[in-house]
């Protein structure tokens, strides 16, 4: 496959018709994209029973660590991004850089997790709407947002980033204000009571179950970071990629800061971290969110509502970048003939319409099974989907560690780059490393009692062996073989 990029051409031409993928995302987009994509329900609702598990102290440290990586990741995807901006980047450059077949494996399992998120969001918006609308069924609603996300990504490139952007804006202007609103409580300027330090200090806390506590949670605090490789997805859609990439990295990581480690915090100390509401915490008990019961505290009387709107963009969100993510991938797989040709049509718009009406049908489908055997296969599916998120950064971390060696290799100057990962190697040594631990450590729990739970073992780790037929079943029909480093392919056209 080649795919003609240059400094000065706004398109992308394919090879297998006259259409092209339009460069239509700018700066503000990128940026949003890059930080409202991790922003939802796992910091809106999942961060209460995150704390109520590992303390308020175990919490930001799960957090930071998971920002730390995340950062790392997104350097490293930055610098490969900006010098070879293609759409469904990761899996093209593990395949350009490691091994086609794991740049296969990556490419399927990335296209699936988005499918399996978009009937995550669809169910989700179901039991956020029966808040409001107890009485209307739930399909309904379902029906409904398919056909908005459908809209948004089918309609124009512009759409999706526009969309992204204001859904974005919703969520950060209300971590904003909990945050000031927290901050004023947390020194009696605001109703509660003020200087609850001794939520960080008495019983269990700060760090309540150790470092087993934190392990046993940083699945679920990573997981609230996915979306954040988007903004490598988005390269080839950019307006000027050399320039909007390395920008929308740069913010990343003030913005993690900022916006999980300050919001747990508060949180650690507004609420104590054994309150049992926090483990009731979820899309079907939104007035438990510790978002609304430190809103309520301050006496905002209409907090739940609020918040449940606010979740309803981050599941819309959600559900509209996995969307986009999932066509992008699938059509670059076509491209790259590792997925069925007629995937690589695009409309008049540069929409790769056939990728999208795929993953709209998967995505439906899946969220079907939710209604069948008690969502047995449904959850299925979601445990399966859990791992991905995680392959697909391992798989960003090793593929930067052999795009610089080959980079070296082959004598070319890091001062051609346009963005530098400043923390190389320690960077994605790293990344490697958490991710890793991560994916092997996810329910160390079910080996440590008296007997395997293998049950346990199964539904958790279904996700590995899916990942691992894919790498060998391609490795083994195709032949391939690791990508020497003199021979990696850097060209941008």
């Amino acid at each position: 496959m080649q795919n003609p990029l240059s400094n000065n051409k706004s398109n992308i031409q394919t090879s297998s018709n006259e259409t092209h993928l339009e460069r239509k995302l700018k700066t503000r987009h990128l940026s949003m994209i890059a930080i409202g994509g991790t922003i939802g329900t796992g910091l809106f609702l999942a961060s209460g029973s995150i704390i109520n598990t590992a303390g308020p102290g175990g919490a930001v440290v799960a957090y930071l660590i998971a920002g730390i990586m995340v950062y790392f990741l997104m350097t490293s995807l930055g610098e490969m991004a900006a010098f070879i901006p293609v759409t469904g980047s990761f899996s093209t450059y593990t395949s350009r850089f490691v091994d086609p077949a794991l740049g296969f494996a990556i490419g399927w399992n990335y296209w699936y997790n988005n499918a399996i998120v978009v009937a995550l969001e669809l169910a989700a918006s179901s039991l956020i709407m029966k808040y409001w609308l107890p009485d209307v069924p739930g399909i309904i609603w379902s029906v409904l947002f398919l056909a908005l996300i459908f809209g948004l990504n089918i309609l124009s490139v512009k759409g999706y980033g526009e969309s992204e952007y204001w859904f974005a804006i919703i969520k950060v202007i209300t971590i904003v204000i909990f945050i000031i609103v927290g901050i004023l409580m947390i020194f009696g300027i605001m109703s509660g009571s003020a200087g609850r330090f001794e939520n960080f200090t008495k019983g269990e806390a700060p760090f309540k179950g150790g470092f087993l506590s934190i392990l046993s949670v940083f699945m679920i605090v990573g997981f609230s970071f996915t979306g954040t490789e988007l903004v490598g997805i988005t390269a080839g859609e950019s307006e000027n990629p050399e320039k909007n990439i390395p920008r929308a990295i740069k913010q990343i990581f003030w913005r993690i800061l900022l916006f999980y480690i300050l919001a747990i915090i508060v949180i650690g100390f507004l609420i104590n971290y054994n309150d049992p509401r926090l483990l009731n915490s979820d899309i079907e008990n939104v007035a438990m969110s510790p978002f609304t019961l430190v809103f309520q505290n301050a006496g905002i009387a209409v907090a739940a509502s609020v918040m449940n709107a606010v979740i309803l963009t981050s599941v819309l969100s959600a559900g509209n970048s996995a969307m986009y993510g999932a066509s992008r991938v699938l059509w670059v797989l076509a491209e790259e003939g590792k997925a069925p040709a007629f995937l690589k049509k695009l409309n008049t718009g540069g929409i790769p319409v056939n990728a999208i009406y795929i993953s709209t049908i998967i995505g439906m489908a899946a969220f079907l099974t939710s209604f069948f055997g008690e969502g047995a296969v449904y959850t299925w599916l979601l445990n399966a989907a859990g791992l991905s998120g995680f392959l697909s950064w391992l798989g960003i971390s090793i593929t930067h560690y052999r795009f610089r060696k080959a980079y070296i290799a082959q004598g070319r100057d890091l001062n051609k780059l346009p963005y530098v990962s400043k923390f190389f190697p320690l960077g994605p040594i790293l990344s490697t490393v958490l991710c890793l631990v991560t994916i092997l450590g996810q329910n160390y729990s079910a080996f440590t009692g008296p007997e395997i739970d293998w049950y346990g073992v199964l539904v958790s780790y279904i996700g590995l062996p899916l990942f691992l037929l894919l790498y060998l079943g391609y490795k083994i029909i195709k032949k391939t073989k690791m990508v020497p480093l003199q021979e990696a392919n850097f060209n941008r056209e």
